[in-house]
């Protein structure tokens, strides 16, 4: 262990890395400045002096969502390339097993849940049946970048143009 003498004061410098990055897990878990502030006994300004030494790029968060999509795992890279900020893909077997075995109580959480985490997005890039774009629409409003791929109920996985999502997705950071 490594400790800093600053004037009187012992510094453990291993302690401030497992602080900043308890700080930065709750941050990216949603919960505000504030939040983390009063949870972990620090000043609100702490963690925003933080957050802008780190700091990268500002700018709209983007989540793509999707199902059933044939080649997920192209799509998942693409969209890490890009910087997507939180991706769920499935293909239609993914989607059933991961409905089997709960209960509609569990699915409804579950859903509610993924829309609550998807909401602080500012784009939400949303592929899949024309009756699951309008009811992603209606919840989420205007935010939502429909991509069609089929009219519901599709039964089989659909192939995504890995380009065609670059230039969407690079189109919606330059809109910010």
């Amino acid at each position: 262990m490594d400790l800093i003498r600053v004037g009187d004061k012992v510094i453990n410098p291993e302690r401030v890395h497992r602080s900043a990055d308890q700080i930065f897990q709750l941050r990216k878990e949603g919960r505000s400045q504030q939040e983390v502030a009063d949870r972990l006994g620090v000043d609100r300004t702490l963690i925003s002096r933080l957050e802008s030494l780190g700091e990268i790029r500002k700018g709209a968060r983007i989540a793509l969502v999707g199902f059933p999509v044939e080649n997920g795992e192209e799509l998942n890279e693409v969209a890490s390339a890009e910087g997507v900020d939180f991706v769920l893909l499935m293909n239609d077997k993914e989607r059933w097993q991961f409905i089997e075995n709960k209960s509609g109580a569990d699915l409804f959480n579950m859903f509610m849940a993924t829309v609550a985490q998807i909401e602080s997005y500012d784009a939400v890039i949303f592929i899949g049946s024309d009756m699951r774009i309008k009811m992603i629409e209606a919840i989420l409003g205007p935010r939502v970048i429909s991509w069609e791929i089929g009219i519901s109920p599709i039964k089989e996985d659909r192939w995504v143009n890995p380009e065609q999502l670059r230039q969407l997705i690079r189109q919606l950071k330059g809109a910010s």
